[in-house]
């Protein structure tokens, strides 16, 4: 599957169906070149003798407005299914807010597909960063630590105590960023990781959230 953020300066371009066709059209092309939006630029666009880049250039110059093609997020899986989520659905894939969520399972396609649309549909409200707690990118993770630690000595507490207390804090943070920890928003109180355990057990096979990505446009 593949999500693509092309940018107009107003909604009224933005729901002509010349510039809607540009985006299918981009993204179709995204499940190829995946994340790298220069590549993306560079690929031919269908039907013309032009790339990408160019048609778009072409584009701006009919439309008098100007556009930015400005990012990519594209995801596969060996066996399972992308489920996928638009936001605010001006049509049929087009919306503020694109999710995917690739589910690594041997179970029948149709059997997932509900689990991934409400998954998707949770990365949307709640903008999870990471998958689990070991996906976390270590930068934003020793940030978050260093700020923890800093607001536990403002308390006294001798050092030992502190490490405690942000270790404690830390497991906040995890439910507040990453997914499997995450509160699933469909019944509002289960967690994500026991979600995906639940319906393994009913499946009779394994169900493992390998990656996700999530656009909103603008931000």
């Amino acid at each position: 599957g593949a999500i693509v953020e092309v940018n107009a300066e107003t909604d009224f371009v933005a729901r002509n169906e010349t510039f809607q066709e540009f985006v299918i059209t981009v993204t179709r092309l995204a499940l190829d070149t995946g994340n790298d939006t220069t590549t993306l630029e560079n690929a031919p666009y269908p039907g013309t003798d032009k790339n990408v880049g160019e048609h778009l250039g072409e584009l701006i110059a009919t439309v008098g407005e100007n556009m930015n093609l400005r990012r990519a997020a594209a995801l596969s899986v060996d066996k399972g299914i992308i489920g996928s989520y638009v936001h605010n659905a001006l049509s049929p894939g087009l919306g503020r807010i694109g999710v995917l969520v690739s589910l690594d399972s041997s179970a029948p396609a149709a059997d997932l597909k509900i689990l991934g649309k409400q998954l998707a549909m949770h990365i949307a409200a709640a903008s999870p960063q990471a998958v689990s707690p070991e996906d976390v990118d270590s930068s934003d993770l020793d940030r978050e630590r260093s700020v923890l630690a800093e607001q536990a000595r403002a308390s006294g507490k001798p050092e030992e105590i502190i490490e405690k207390m942000v270790e404690g804090r830390l497991r906040k943070f995890y439910e507040e960023v990453c997914l499997l920890e995450q509160t699933f928003v469909i019944d509002g109180e289960t967690k994500v990781r026991k979600v995906l355990e639940d319906v393994a057990e009913d499946l009779g096979v394994p169900v493992a959230v390998r990656g996700f990505a999530r656009i909103a446009l603008g931000e």
